[in-house]
């Protein structure tokens, strides 16, 4: 029983960087080996056990056969005589097929060291094409080793993958799990544009790749050139994901022939729909779609709009939801980290609204309960009217 460091881990050593995780593949040994030693056995797929004293999880090396279309189309087969090169064999990208062994040895069957000098990403068989799964890990690669380029061989094949329908077996939590943490890499752009030069992207997200789509004669040509600079801005600023989700989507609209206003919630609805976007990014991006416009005129907004605005987005109950929006239109607006006086201008506004004592608007009109809601209303705006005065002085 011989046991190997595989994968990722074996991958940030060689390029210096921090491992976060090991995974570890065993070769030569049984389940019941396993359990004899100590190991837990906790796989349901595949045999995998936890350590006895670490509690890192130790797979037996195994083959997979394609059986269905989609990433779950898989039977695997592990035993004793399959051997590391075969268990190798089956992984995405030569970077990530290396392996080493418990004297400190590196096993590289398939040069996965060449292409991390030479900053490539490649697959390692054919095996590639059998898992869509794969192109949306390369394009996430992409968005974290932002000096790395596709093999031009790896670009085709994705690119027939897409092509042939390989990508519609995608299932939804699959496609957010690997989009998000794509989003939170250093570079998000990468990602998207790995995704649109394979087709990919058209496939998961088409109201998106529709922004490359337009003639360059169109007022909206520019958009996804822009958006593509904003992913990155967003980034460099360390926005948290639903922001970052919200910066994605914000203008899905701009790629359709005759854009409207409320068409980009419509749009961003749809995407989280179908990919089973969380809620709290939904919700994010949704209210940014509608809103970011009357954010960016914040300074042409009366005390009546303001707090209007404060209402559909449902800022008195949540605001730092609306603070989040700020930031993202702060981004889509002119940088993320640029001067933005809306922020302040609607901060300010939002902190007066909110100190209306609501009850006791409602206590004075005890008896009349209909007029609560208008009245409570107007004192807010009366509030933001006169922090708008302090402001002008």
């Amino acid at each position: 029983m011989r046991s190997y460091i595989v994968g990722g881990a074996v991958r940030d050593e060689l390029l210096g960087l921090p491992v976060q995780d090991h995974d570890h593949v065993v070769v030569g040994a049984t389940p019941e080996e396993m359990m004899a030693a100590g190991y837990t056995p906790v796989g349901k797929d595949f045999p995998v056990f936890l350590h006895p004293s670490t509690h890192e999880e130790y797979a037996l090396a195994r083959t997979e056969r394609k059986t269905a279309p989609g990433y779950k189309g898989f039977v695997f087969h592990a035993d004793e005589n399959v051997t590391l090169e075969q268990d190798l064999v089956r992984r995405d990208l030569t970077i990530n097929a290396m392996a080493k062994a418990e004297d400190g040895s590196i096993i590289d069957p398939f040069n996965g060291r060449r292409d991390l000098q030479q900053r490539i990403f490649r697959h390692v068989s054919d095996a590639f094409a059998e898992d869509p799964v794969r192109i949306l890990r390369l394009a996430r690669f992409a968005a974290r080793f932002t000096d790395f380029r596709v093999a031009p061989e790896t670009h085709a094949l994705m690119r027939r993958m897409a092509e042939e329908g390989e990508v519609d077996a995608l299932v939804p939590e699959r496609v957010w799990q690997e989009i998000s943490r794509g989003l939170m890499e250093a570079r998000p752009s990468r990602m998207i544009e790995v995704l649109r030069d394979c087709g990919a992207l058209a496939r998961i997200l088409p109201e998106l790749a529709a922004l490359w789509r337009m003639p360059a004669s169109a007022p909206q040509a520019a958009a996804g050139a822009r958006l593509l600079c904003m992913l990155d801005d967003a980034a460099q600023a360390g926005l948290d994901l639903p922001q970052r989700f919200a910066v994605l989507t914000y203008d899905l609209s701009a790629g359709a022939v005759s854009p409207q206003e409320d068409a980009a919630a419509a749009l961003v609805d749809a995407v989280c729909k179908r990919i089973k976007v969380p809620t709290d990014c939904r919700d994010l991006a949704r209210i940014t779609a509608r809103e970011h416009r009357h954010v960016a005129r914040a300074g042409t907004l009366s005390a009546e709009d303001k707090v209007a605005l404060f209402e559909r987005c449902d800022a008195f109950r949540k605001p730092q939801r609306f603070i989040d929006m700020l930031q993202a239109a702060a981004c889509i607006h002119g940088g993320a980290q640029a001067a933005f006086p809306q922020r302040d201008d609607l901060t300010s506004a939002l902190e007066a609204a909110r100190g209306v004592d609501a009850g006791a608007v409602a206590r004075q009109l005890a008896e009349r309960v209909k007029e609560i809601p208008g009245a409570v209303h107007r004192a807010r705006v009366a509030a933001v009217e006169a922090v708008a005065a302090q402001r002008q002085r």
